[in-house]
């Protein structure tokens, strides 16, 4: 009774494990979701959504160092949330992906 399911057909088992992705897929979701799980981050993808903006700007906006908002986004660089282009001395940055901004705003349209 120890190795049997409750409610698991042998079917849908096959299924769900078909469906399940790899351990390297799963190790980086986990890597990608655990950006929104930090306060100064999602303050800072919030800005990004409604416009493309520049560190001097988003700190001002959030009221946070400029030290502080370069070092969120270069994580958010680093797993490819955030992309950034230069004019002239200023570094301008936007969401990577349009489902980032489709995922924020089904969030807060959940709470």
């Amino acid at each position: 009774m120890k190795d049997k399911f409750l409610r698991l057909s042998e079917r849908n088992k096959k299924e769900i494990i078909d469906y399940m992705p790899t351990k390297n897929t799963i190790l980086k979701m986990a890597c990608f979701f655990q950006n929104f799980s930090d306060y100064t981050r999602l303050r800072i993808l919030t800005c990004l959504c409604m416009s493309e903006l520049c560190v001097n700007d988003i700190a001002k906006l959030l009221n946070l160092n400029q030290t502080t908002v370069s070092h969120q986004l270069q994580i958010l660089r680093s797993e490819k949330i955030v992309s950034h282009r230069r004019e002239g001395k200023i570094v301008i940055y936007s969401l990577e992906n349009k489902s980032v901004n489709d995922m924020m705003l089904s969030a807060v349209n959940n709470f």
